[in-house]
């Protein structure tokens, strides 16, 4: 269950038929994928449409419908309510967990993230590096002074160049981070309900508009696999969202990551995050399941990894 099924064809239209997704337009069929091994259905094109049935049978596998903007940005996802037979408890426990706990659980978050971006400067041997490690050493509980931000400002013109703006809104790189981050938040969002808690119950994020804010915050450690990723197919002479860049971006979760002594894929690490923070919530005891920084090696095979599993 981890294949990332995406529609950016027009007037495309999605339906179930014995187990199968049914991709048609004009009435003839255009492809099918088995559901068991859909993971997430991403819309892009206009026009776009389904049945009921196919997103109930979507739901019931804990597979997830993502629809997008232009940008490439999502900005509805459908979820399963009932997708963790001790859904009730969770909700509960992560309802009531103390806020100092939160805070730790966001200091975690942000140190993980900040030596992510650390690790990738150091295997393109950028000085910036040592700095951002030293930041994620100065994260406090709840990191009321910020330093995920100020980490960021170093760290994005360090990657991508001096000029470089993150903007949600701009094309080129910043449109196949866009998409990138999009199918690790849903990675995120599906395996948080999978582990019975709620996505609108954030650690940080509390957007009261945002009914994604705990993904929104478990995604944070994952957003620089995507970044290696763009930059290296950036320095290839990809420019845009196009179908090489969604394959490799679509790809990416199944490259091996390292957690707890083990290697293990993207999808697993997810998975253990979002089950290890419902123990947390249950036990009233924070043990967040997070992943090692890559060493330089394994960042040139994240950054090289192809859609068929192997590396270029």
């Amino acid at each position: 269950m981890d294949r990332i099924v995406d529609v950016s064809t027009d007037k495309v239209h999605l339906s179930v038929h014995r187990g199968l997704l049914i991709l048609s337009r004009d009435h003839s069929e255009m492809g099918r994928v088995a559901l068991d091994d859909i993971a997430a259905i991403i819309v892009h094109a206009h026009g776009v449409t389904w049945t009921t049935n196919l997103v109930v049978k979507l739901a019931e596998r804990g597979a997830m419908m993502v629809l997008c903007a232009a940008n490439h940005a999502p900005v509805a996802m459908t979820i399963p309510i009932d997708g963790n037979h001790e859904q009730n408890a969770r909700f509960r426990s992560q309802w009531d967990a103390p806020r100092p706990m939160m805070k730790r659980a966001w200091k975690a978050i942000v140190i993980t993230k900040i030596k992510m971006q650390a690790s990738l400067l150091a295997a393109h041997n950028h000085p910036e590096a040592e700095a951002l490690n030293f930041m994620a050493g100065r994260v406090k509980s709840g990191d009321p002074d910020n330093m995920e931000a100020q980490a960021a400002r170093r760290y994005w013109p360090a990657l991508m160049g001096k000029d470089f703006r993150r903007d949600r809104d701009a094309h080129g790189a910043n449109a196949m981070l866009n998409y990138g981050y999009t199918i690790m938040r849903s990675l995120i969002a599906r395996n948080i309900v999978a582990s019975g808690l709620h996505p609108t119950i954030g650690l940080h994020h509390a957007n009261r508009l945002n009914a994604f804010a705990l993904a929104d915050d478990l995604v944070e450690p994952f957003r620089p696999l995507v970044d290696a990723l763009v930059y290296q197919m950036i320095k290839e002479g990809l420019e845009d969202v196009d179908a090489i860049a969604k394959q490799r971006l679509a790809a990416l979760i199944s490259a091996d990551l390292s957690l707890q002594g083990m290697t293990s894929p993207m999808t697993i690490a997810a998975q253990r995050l979002c089950q290890s923070l419902a123990k947390s919530f249950e036990n009233n005891n924070l043990s967040l399941a997070l992943f090692e920084p890559p060493t330089a090696l394994q960042w040139t095979a994240i950054a090289r990894y192809m859609p068929d599993g192997e590396t270029r």
